[in-house]
């Protein structure tokens, strides 16, 4: 019973298998976001232009009505010029991060890789050195994307199911990882490849006619605007927006490249309905490993040349429909910004070092001013009149005082000599008497000057 359970399990999926799935499907949904990015990003570009238009049409009205409010006025212009500011604001951000078309880079490297899957899954899949084979590609397909992406790659992450598109409900679901046999390869790869490509072309087909429509009609009513225009001015006006449209639209289909497409995707549908034909054709002992090979070899190179011619058709499509004219707007406000903030910082840089210079030219000229008034303010005041006077008295009152006080240094020297003589027989010291001593000090000539 253990033996019957262990011979039924899955064989457990090669670790380079699994890797190589991962590889393509965290490529195949970074290419995926990013498209629908893109291509979000130019319809609001689009239609942007147009709501410029429409606006410029309604401005105009309401100019011409007085009676409407100011408010009404005002938020009609102000959308007027917000418009084409936004629109050539997106177009300077996709023309920055999108119009390299990175995420045809991503989209080829993650058909590369399933392209070696169902190589390793088919023709390799009795090759002993096949994993490493494998392990080869994928380096140097990593390789090339890093070469093309200019240096900037890295996986933005999947968190879902490996294989991405297999479905478990479904018999005709790709499981992914065990070897292939004719019938299943023809299955999984050449009917689901080809059944996908002609669902495409269909669809193409449709948005094609659409389109096709839309501007028909959008040029018809710019013609009836145009003929009734000569009788009711106010028609006339409106033939810019129909025309806006038009463009709109025609760049539009121009994006998206659709009649290329169309053809190559057809191309695609083409052969491999040969093969697909050439296939049911053979009869079950025909259907030998070397038919099997031929089937896989052939089906992997129409896909990849399609790849290959799709990439190139849409870079030269995103190369006519470039957004440099989109986002020059935004691209000269930013340049002239810069450069504003430039010439401001150098303005601000001289205006300080001018400002300071003049600020000590006049400091220094007016200390010089001052210093010279008061100069000349001391000569002037030292050589007036009152000044002479004063100073003159000054100096009568010097010499006064100077011989008042020789006069009573004489008068006073001359006391102290009566003194000396009129006591000179009393000796003074320890036994001396108070009433000699009071005698004396009673003789001592007095001052008349002001104490303290």
């Amino acid at each position: 019973m253990e033996k019957s359970i262990t011979e039924t399990e899955p064989p457990k999926p090669a670790p380079i298998l699994e890797i190589a799935w991962t590889r393509h499907a965290n490529l195949d949904a970074a290419a995926s976001r990013r498209t629908k990015s893109y291509y979000t990003i130019r319809r609001w570009i689009i239609w942007l232009g147009v709501l410029a238009t429409l606006f410029a049409i309604v401005a105009q009205f309401l100019s011409q009505n007085e009676s409407l409010s100011y408010v009404l006025k005002l938020v009609v212009k102000v959308f007027l010029v917000t418009t084409p500011i936004m629109a050539s604001a997106l177009a300077a951000f996709a023309n920055k991060f999108y119009s390299n078309g990175h995420w045809l880079v991503y989209r080829a490297g993650a058909e590369e890789i399933q392209k070696e899957i169902y190589f390793f899954r088919t023709i390799l899949a009795k090759d002993p050195g096949k994993r490493a084979y494998l392990e080869k590609r994928l380096s140097e397909i990593q390789r090339q994307l890093f070469r093309s992406l200019g240096g900037e790659f890295a996986f933005e992450g999947y968190n879902g199911q490996i294989p991405a598109n297999y479905s478990p409900g479904n018999p005709n679901s790709d499981p992914g990882f065990h070897d292939l046999t004719g019938e299943d390869y023809f299955k999984y790869r050449l009917e689901d490849q080809l059944a996908w490509h002609n669902k495409k072309v269909n669809q193409f087909k449709q948005e094609r006619r659409r389109m096709t429509i839309y501007i028909i009609l959008a040029g018809a009513l710019g013609a009836v605007f145009a003929a009734w225009g000569g009788v009711e001015n106010i028609l006339g006006i409106w033939v810019a927006l129909t025309a806006s449209i038009t463009a709109a639209l025609i760049g539009w289909q121009e994006l998206r490249n659709v009649d290329s497409t169309i053809k190559t995707y057809s191309k695609v549908v083409m052969e491999l309905t040969m093969l697909y034909d050439h296939w049911h054709n053979l009869e079950p002992e025909e259907r030998t490993p070397a038919e099997f090979y031929q089937m896989v070899r052939g089906c992997e190179e129409v896909l990849w040349s399609q790849n290959m011619e799709y990439i190139k058709s849409m870079q030269e499509a995103l190369a006519e429909s470039g957004l440099e004219k989109e986002a020059s707007l935004v691209t000269r406000v930013i340049k002239e910004s810069v450069e504003s903030a430039a010439r401001t910082k150098q303005m601000m840089a001289d205006s300080i070092v001018e400002h300071t210079q003049k600020t000590l030219a006049e400091t220094e000229k007016k200390v010089e001013d001052t210093f010279k008034a008061a100069l000349g303010t001391l000569a002037e005041e030292a050589s007036s009149e009152l000044v002479q006077q004063e100073l003159e008295a000054m100096q009568k009152a010097a010499a006064e005082m100077v011989e008042n006080a020789v006069e009573k240094a004489k008068s006073f020297s001359s006391s102290l000599a009566d003194i000396a003589k009129e006591f000179a027989h009393i000796e003074i010291g320890r036994d001396t008497s108070k009433e000699q001593l009071n005698a004396i000090l009673a003789r001592y000539p007095k001052s008349s000057d002001v104490k303290g």
